[in-house]
């Protein structure tokens, strides 16, 4: 038997995965075995890990296209071309309904911050290869709006995130026993939105640490976006600069950071620029 997927296979997979996101971007409970059990018999005897890994390929496109995606599927970049042929077509099928719950998922505002155990509340970074997705020459977009930088310019959610950022500094800092730097922590960005950075907090050693935040309500596979602001500050300031990517903020709110300057954490791809005449 042959490991690609046919057509009606990629057809049923892409459209019972978009059925999966849309009920879980309203806020839907959305039961992952049950509709992998539903649609395996309808597929060619293929195993659930390869089901499986079918959605984390989709994952991977939606991701590329700017697009929302299911938390629970790890993007996966090395994918079919059809697969992303059928993907673009459904979602220009189904493009009036997919764009309002796209719209109302990136612009809906946190009604407050979540409890957190801050003593859990630090994840590892993503894996190398998902820092490192293959450049992209030419794209198709079925729907013109990136709504993943939408929703990282949603300000209430941004400012909540900062907030959290801020609660958190306070805890690191006296649990690493200094906390004698607590009131040198100012919230830069609330005042000056061009600084290149959010929050000015301490180290352990009194030195500065200046924190980038950058939040979502996705899990932390998904890409950030920055300005050339806060690219040019970070390399000025690489030694002393984190980022921190603050992930699941409606439901577990976790956090990664990296310290550096954007070049050496991430791979950046200009999708904006200036043209002068």
């Amino acid at each position: 038997m042959s490991n690609e997927w046919s057509h009606i296979e990629v057809e049923l997979i892409v459209s019972d995965y978009l059925d999966m996101l849309s009920s879980e971007l309203n806020g839907k409970p959305v039961n992952k075995t049950e509709h992998r059990s539903r649609i395996r018999p309808l597929l060619n005897n293929r195993s659930n890990g390869s089901i499986e890994f079918k959605h984390q390929n989709i994952s991977a496109i939606l991701i590329k296209l700017g697009l929302p995606y299911i938390n629970g599927y790890k993007p996966r970049w090395n994918y079919q071309n059809i697969l992303e042929e059928e993907l673009i077509k459904l979602i220009s099928v189904k493009k009036r309904s997919l764009e309002q719950t796209f719209f109302e998922f990136a612009d809906a505002q946190p009604i407050s911050i979540p409890k957190v155990d801050f003593s859990r509340m630090v994840d590892a970074a993503p894996e190398k290869n998902i820092l490192t997705e293959p450049e992209v020459k030419y794209e198709r977009r079925p729907i013109k709006v990136n709504f993943l930088e939408r929703e990282q310019r949603n300000s209430i959610l941004g400012l909540k995130g900062e907030e959290l950022v801020l609660q958190y500094e306070r805890w690191r800092l006296k649990n690493e026993g200094v906390g004698k730097w607590i009131d040198n922590i100012e919230w830069i960005s609330k005042y000056d939105d061009s600084a290149g950075f959010d929050i000015l907090s301490r180290n352990r050693d009194g030195s500065d640490r200046f924190i980038e935040v950058k939040t979502t309500k996705l899990n932390k596979d998904t890409p950030i976006f920055f300005s050339k602001n806060e690219l040019e500050f970070s390399f000025q300031k690489k030694d002393k600069y984190f980022l921190y990517r603050l992930f699941n903020f409606n439901n577990d709110p976790k956090l990664f950071y990296l310290n550096g300057d954007f070049d050496s954490f991430c791979r950046r791809e200009a999708i904006h620029f200036k043209g002068y005449f």
